[in-house]
């Protein structure tokens, strides 16, 4: 199937108030244009550089998203133009990209990533960072940056069952935060293996790549 028929399968799959991300990291300008020949407006990338470049390169009317683990001196190259950033995972990174928004006069909305997966190489926050985070009189005191939802990874393994519980409890901590923050809209969770799953849980921003455009390239 085309990349055009897969983005079309997966789009009438997905509930209304669901956002789909395409993951476009590893792919080639032309897989990406397709997809936006196909009305995909939203791509998400989890190293700076290659989103850089394709956001040279490519329409403007893309909102490209930053999907991996970012390092805080990579932040000040898509300070000017992210839409937004899923995996904020420590105060110091937010910290950073305060700094870098305020320089091009912006306030780049944030997802808090936290650690749900079993897995240690998962990154993220646990419940009580979360809430010193957001207790803090620096995180109080940042006017260019807003957090407007979570994002979590569950385990990658074969048991539903506690992918789903993850996702629960990733939700759980979502509705809390509802009643902590404004503009909280916004749970990134879920990708090409479990997204279903994630959005029975209550996932609204669902991050897939490999069942639109194929296997990833990691040449």
């Amino acid at each position: 199937m085309s990349i055009k028929d897969n983005l079309n399968r997966i789009k009438s799959d997905l509930p209304e108030g669901v956002t789909l991300v395409a993951v476009s990291k590893t792919k080639p300008n032309e897989d990406i244009l397709e997809a936006y020949e196909a009305g995909q407006r939203v791509f998400g990338e989890n190293k700076v550089q290659e989103m850089v470049q394709k956001w040279e390169d490519l329409p403007k009317d893309i909102e490209w998203h930053m999907i991996g683990h970012v390092q805080r001196n990579k932040v000040k190259y898509m300070a000017e133009f992210v839409s937004l950033i899923h995996g904020v995972d420590s105060p110091r990174l937010l910290k950073e990209i305060n700094k870098q928004a305020k320089k091009y006069d912006r306030v780049i909305p944030c997802l808090l990533q936290i650690h749900i997966a079993e897995e240690d190489t998962k990154f993220g926050l646990d419940k009580t960072e979360l809430n010193e985070l957001l207790e803090s009189e620096a995180f109080k005191a940042m006017e260019n940056i807003e957090i407007v939802g979570l994002m979590g990874m569950a385990t990658f393994t074969e048991d539903e069952k506690q992918v789903r519980r993850e996702f629960a409890q990733l939700k759980s901590m979502f509705d809390d935060l509802k009643t902590k923050l404004n503009n909280i809209t916004i749970l990134s969770m879920g990708m090409s293996g479990d997204y279903g799953i994630a959005i029975e849980e209550g996932s609204t921003m669902v991050r897939i790549g490999s069942s639109i455009f194929g296997a990833r390239n990691y040449s």
